[in-house]
């Protein structure tokens, strides 16, 4: 469930974030949302993984080595180019 926020940013530091939004298709409450939740996880580490986990359980099956930064990393960097 959604639930409006406002918040007051200097505008000489909200036109990067927007433009990054748009440049990436996302929402600036997307990218906000987004930072929070990590954020809060960086608190409780195994907290966002489970979350993830739990989404993803019997969807898909990943190798034991596979690396979920590094292959956002990469993702996020050949999207960039």
């Amino acid at each position: 469930m959604s639930k409006k926020l406002t918040l007051n940013v200097d505008e000489t530091i909200i036109e990067k974030p927007k433009a990054y939004a748009i440049k990436t298709g996302r929402s600036l409450s997307c990218l906000v949302e987004n930072f929070l939740r990590d954020l809060v996880a960086r608190e409780q580490p195994n907290s966002l993984i489970d979350e993830k986990i739990s989404r993803l359980s019997g969807k898909i099956k990943l190798p034991e080595n596979f690396n979920e930064e590094e292959t956002l990393r990469s993702f996020l960097e050949e999207k960039s180019i």
